[in-house]
């Protein structure tokens, strides 16, 4: 489909896309209520099911509804992938509503990601031929996919490349290297104590933890991107009581595996500072890096295939934040993400998306799409 065409098709459908994004925001789907996100899945396969003419799987997994469209008999050649699950609690629209306003869209989840997966579904409804498309819509994403991995990870392998649905980066650009995430929880084990009559006979849990958090904090390297961050603590039961117990969670962000793995391997040969203090080191790992080697290739092909729809240069930006485009390029599939909507504030307040490029985004997502699974 000839690039002006394609646009302008996107541009007549902009009044659609928008009553579809409003149908989902205002159905709140916060991640760990699973009955909230079977009824934003519902609200997802109805608008694709009309889009598509056909209507998806269901596939619940541990009480979380994904949904998962396989257009045609072939083999899956392209993945476009998206999730419906917001940050935000039930009742954030009584205090954030869904609005439209001077070419400002806002409403809770809308950047992130509930925009971009209408803007999908709108750009392969647009193919003539939709054979070798899989678009995947998981339910617990922004819980760092505990359920969907497997699903993600088995979808992606063997396609030519991932779509990802996520916001756009600052000013629209690609998101073309992500961080790798790791969590760790370190559990301490100390010994109580009265903490005025014989302090001497506790191993202080606060204190071991104070000593932990010095040495998780120590193996970060700026150099490298390799950011590790002591997050939640505590301890203790009562203010005159040694505490005998306490833990602390640890958020790891890097560029490469061998970061992942040094830094995996030091988090995992802590050992206690106090006599009598034990440690135990959980969790781990959760997604690997997207590399920029990951996207190369498709970000050089959505750079041609935008200059054909007379779109604005691409840019490309690396950013820290996480996405199951992390997965999908740890299988070894070719990967390019932030293809959704333009805007931002992402679980922020001001949380927005720029209504005026949707259809350009619609256009350029149709068509990777139709490069991918063999279309030219």
């Amino acid at each position: 489909m000839a690039g002006d065409v394609l646009r302008e098709r996107f541009r007549a459908a902009l009044p659609a896309m928008l009553a579809d994004i409003e149908a989902l925001v205002t159905c709140e789907s916060p991640s760990a209520d699973h009955a909230a996100v079977a009824a934003s899945a519902e609200v997802v396969a109805r608008i694709g099911t009309r889009l598509l003419g056909v209507a998806p799987e269901r596939i619940v997994l541990d009480g979380c509804t994904h949904l998962r469209w396989r257009l045609g008999d072939g083999p899956s050649r392209v993945l476009l992938l998206g999730h419906h699950d917001t940050v935000w609690p039930l009742g954030t629209l009584a205090s954030h509503p869904f609005d439209v306003t001077d070419g400002v869209l806002r409403g809770p989840g809308c950047v992130d990601m509930l925009a971009g997966l209408v803007l999908g579904l709108h750009a392969v409804a647009a193919l003539a031929d939709r054979s070798g498309v899989t678009i995947l819509v998981t339910g617990d994403e922004e819980l760092g996919s505990p359920s969907s991995r497997a699903l993600v990870e088995a979808e992606a392998t063997g396609c030519a490349g991932a779509l990802v649905l996520e916001a756009a980066a600052g000013g629209g650009a690609l998101k073309t290297e992500r961080k790798g995430v790791s969590r760790y929880r370190v559990e301490v084990t100390g010994l109580a104590a009265h903490a005025g009559l014989e302090p001497e006979r506790g191993a202080n849990a606060t204190v071991e933890l104070a000593h932990q958090v010095l040495a998780v904090n120590a193996l970060g390297d700026p150099d490298r991107g390799t950011t590790v961050t002591p997050t939640l603590i505590a301890a203790g039961t009562t203010v005159n009581t040694v505490p005998d117990a306490g833990g602390l969670s640890v958020d790891v962000r890097v560029r490469d595996a061998a970061e992942q793995d040094r830094v995996d391997a030091a988090m995992r040969a802590l050992t206690p500072v106090l006599p009598g203090a034990r440690l135990a080191v959980t969790a781990g790992p959760s997604r690997p890096p997207l590399a920029a080697s990951a996207s190369a290739e498709l970000f050089a092909l959505a750079e041609v295939l935008a200059a054909r729809l007379g779109l604005p240069p691409l840019r490309a930006a690396a950013v820290g934040g996480g996405s199951d485009g992390n997965l999908t390029a740890g299988v070894g599939t070719p990967t390019l993400d932030g293809l959704g909507a333009i805007g931002g504030g992402a679980h922020a307040d001001d949380e927005h998306v720029l209504v005026a490029e949707l259809s350009g985004r619609a256009a350029l997502v149709a068509a990777l799409t139709e490069h991918l699974r063999g279309g030219g």
